[in-house]
């Protein structure tokens, strides 16, 4: 039975109230879904209202723009990472797929991939200020790092194989398909090293067996962790 404490209202009576002080703490995988679900909703939000604005001032129509927005990698995997924390929180069967330890242990050598490559490559690309900077932290740094420590406390481990490795890189392989047929209808793509039409085909290729190479081996270190953090720990006998 919870605590209580007697608070005096008049000589005749008094009015029993529970004991605040003593309830437990918040569950910090809770916490840790809801923050991660709170800042990728925002800023994904945040960038899109941005975008819009852009796009809307340089004369882009809504569905180009829609196009253009959803082809950006940062912006794929947010949704998804988003779509993981919901799947966490609600009981749904329509999030059952994000609720798969492949899915959400590829997600985390993916996400990991977009912050190396923002903060080695792109951000010496381009000057941001206010809130684009801010859109641009929370996306790059501030999720990737709330979901890899998310997926090190929250997800269930040891459920990861080897074998997973090609399925695990199968999506970013669908993605540079994709962005290649858009690139070559529409003649724009999200980053300069699949652009084909400044690099040409040849360096493109090359540029995207690098990264996959690059995610390859983040996609071995989230296997052998999830393997290690799956690993029974043994008692220690302290007598």
């Amino acid at each position: 039975m919870a605590a209580t404490m007697d608070v005096p209202c008049s000589p005749a009576f008094s009015v029993r109230l529970p004991d605040m002080a003593l309830r437990a703490p918040v569950n910090p995988r809770t916490l840790l879904t809801w923050l991660g679900l709170a800042f990728g909703a925002a800023g994904l939000v945040l960038q899109f209202v941005l975008s819009f604005q852009g796009a809307m001032a340089n004369g882009r129509d809504i569905p180009g723009f829609l196009g253009h927005f959803f082809a950006f990698y940062t912006i794929l995997t947010n949704v998804i990472l988003v779509l993981i924390y919901l799947s966490e929180l609600l009981p749904t069967s329509r999030l059952a797929l994000f609720r798969r330890p492949v899915v959400r242990g590829l997600m985390a050598a993916n996400i990991a991939l977009v912050a190396l490559y923002v903060y080695f490559v792109l951000r010496y690309l381009s000057q941001l200020d206010g809130l684009l900077q801010l859109a641009d932290t929370i996306l790059h740094y501030l999720c990737p790092t709330l979901y890899l420590l998310w997926w090190v406390v929250v997800q269930r481990h040891g459920l990861l194989r080897w074998t997973n490795i090609p399925v695990m890189l199968a999506p970013t392989f669908a993605y540079f398909i994709y962005i290649m047929a858009r690139g070559t209808w529409v003649r724009e793509y999200p980053y300069p090293i699949l652009n084909a039409i400044n690099l040409g085909y040849g360096v493109v290729l090359l540029n995207a067996v690098y990264m996959t190479v690059g995610l390859g081996i983040l996609t071995l270190i989230v296997v052998a962790l999830d393997q290690i953090l799956g690993q029974p720990r043994m008692p220690i006998d302290l007598t």
